[in-house]
């Protein structure tokens, strides 16, 4: 059993398989924890589809099983795996994110300084802002 984790869900997959970097997955199970499905014109979601490069076939497509990781990784998106292969992360690329990281724009929030005079990021807005932070764990 594998699990699949992206922003949106966390699916356990029964069918699925691990082989170092690359994660083998059926397509119903790739649905199921992504929304992508495999069609005839490629790996798809809503109108959006990546082609399987036929030169590169079987990097993509063994039989019944996707190898997730490289559709991943070839849309540029990240792929994290934990040591034993039976937990990976699918995520989205920065490009194909909320608008606040195309912007760079972080929400509000208020901060105390050391005086304990407290500062919100938006008294900031229009200048240059360093933010230092600091745990002790």
């Amino acid at each position: 059993m594998i699990t699949v984790l992206n922003e949106q869900s966390e699916t356990n997959c029964a069918q699925a398989r691990a082989d170092g970097d690359d994660l083998w997955i059926s397509a119903p199970e790739l649905e199921a924890a992504t929304g992508w499905s495999l069609k005839p014109e490629g790996l798809c979601r809503g109108d959006v589809c990546l082609p399987v490069p036929r030169e590169h076939a079987a990097d993509y497509v063994d039989g019944e099983l996707l190898n997730a990781a490289a559709f991943w990784r070839r849309m540029q998106h990240p792929v994290v795996r934990a040591d034993a292969g039976d937990v990976w992360v699918l995520g989205t690329g920065a490009a194909d994110r909320g608008s606040s990281l195309s912007t760079l724009e972080a929400s509000d929030f208020a901060l105390p300084d050391l005086a304990g005079t407290t500062w919100s990021l938006s008294q900031q807005r229009g200048k240059k802002v360093l933010l230092a932070t600091w745990a002790s764990w």
